[in-house]
C-alpha cells in the first residue's frame, strides 16, 4: 500500500495526487510513467510522472477523470494499493542533454499533456536550456499548472478552442507560425493533436518526438495491449517508448486501437453509476 498525501481536483475533470513512493522516484527520469491501482481488484492505470521529490520520496501525478477506473481513483484517500515504476524510457533530450546543447527546442502540449511536459522542461531549465512551450486546451479553465510551467519556460504561447485565453484556435496554428524558430519539437497530448503536429513539422523537416499513450495493461510488454506501429514494425509503448520519432508513427492505427474497448468501458461506467446511485462525476 502507498500513502496518499493528497488527492484533489484541479479542474472540472482533472485531479492531482501526491503519494509516498521513494523507491519509484529514486531512479525516475522525466518522460517515464507509473502504473497505479486504486484497490487490489482495480484496473491498472498508466500515468506519466508529473513531479517528484527524491529527498522526500514523494511522487505527484495528474490524471483526468474519463471513465470508471479514474472515477474510482478520485475517491481514494489515505492510501492506494499499488504504484509500479518507473516504467518506460526517459525523454531522449533529458537523458542525453549534451547532445542537444544549442538546439532550439519547443514542446507542444495538449490538455493534460502539460503534466508530462512540465518535468521535462523543468529538468532542462535547471541544466540551462531555454525551452519554449505551446500549450492548448478547449478553454481557459482547462489550462492546468500555468503558474508552475511559466516559471521554467523561456517563452510560452497559449491556444484555446474558444478563444477564452491566448490565441483562438489550435496549437498547430501557433506552431506553423513559428516553426522556423525551432530545430526540435516534442509533442505530448491527445493522439489526434500529435498527429496534426507531425503534419506541420514534417512539411518543414523539423525533428519531432511524440509520447504515445495507447491502451496499456501490465506495463512490461507481456500483454501486447500497447502495440504501436513504428516505421511499419510493431513496438510496445511500455518498453520501447513511450516516446517515438513522430515521422515514423502510424497514427491512423493508433486512433483505431484507442476505441477497441469503448463498449466495455461504457458498460462498466453504467454499472458504477448504478452501484453509486447515480452519484458519479460526469
Amino acid at each position: 500500500m502507498y500513502k496518499v498525501i493528497y488527492n484533489k481536483r484541479i479542474s472540472s475533470n482533472s485531479f492531482e495526487m501526491m503519494v509516498e513512493a521513494p523507491l519509484v522516484v529514486e531512479k525516475c527520469i522525466p518522460g517515464q510513467f507509473v502504473i497505479v491501482m486504486a484497490k487490489e481488484d482495480s484496473e491498472r492505470i498508466p500515468l506519466t510522472i508529473y513531479d517528484y521529490d527524491k529527498k522526500k520520496g514523494t511522487l505527484t501525478l495528474i490524471y483526468q477523470m474519463i471513465g470508471a477506473s479514474t472515477e474510482e481513483l478520485t475517491t481514494m484517500e489515505g492510501e492506494i494499493f499499488a504504484v509500479v515504476g518507473p516504467l518506460g524510457n526517459g525523454n531522449e533530450i533529458c537523458a542525453n542533454p549534451e547532445e542537444f546543447k544549442g538546439k532550439r527546442i519547443c514542446y507542444v502540449a495538449g490538455g493534460v499533456g502539460i503534466a508530462p511536459v512540465y518535468p521535462q522542461v523543468k529538468y532542462l531549465h535547471d541544466l540551462g536550456f531555454d525551452i519554449d512551450v505551446i500549450y492548448g486546451s478547449r478553454n481557459v479553465e482547462l489550462l492546468l499548472i500555468r503558474d508552475k510551467i511559466e516559471k521554467v519556460v523561456h517563452k510560452i504561447r497559449y491556444a484555446t478552442d474558444d478563444g477564452s485565453f491566448g490565441t483562438k484556435g489550435f496549437v498547430t496554428d501557433i506552431l506553423e507560425k513559428y516553426i522556423n524558430d525551432y530545430d526540435i519539437v516534442v509533442a505530448i497530448g491527445p493522439v489526434i493533436m500529435m498527429k496534426n503536429v507531425v503534419g506541420v513539422t514534417k512539411k518543414y523537416g523539423v525533428k519531432t518526438i511524440v509520447s504515445m499513450n495507447p491502451l496499456m495493461v501490465d506495463g512490461s510488454g507481456m500483454c501486447g495491449a500497447c502495440r504501436c506501429e513504428i516505421e511499419g514494425k510493431p513496438k510496445f509503448a511500455c518498453i520501447d517508448g513511450p516516446e517515438f520519432d513522430g515521422f515514423q508513427v502510424d497514427f491512423e492505427l493508433a486512433l483505431k486501437r484507442m476505441n477497441i474497448y469503448k463498449e466495455e468501458e461504457q458498460e462498466k461506467w453504467e454499472m458504477m453509476k448504478k452501484r453509486l446511485g447515480g452519484e458519479v462525476h460526469e
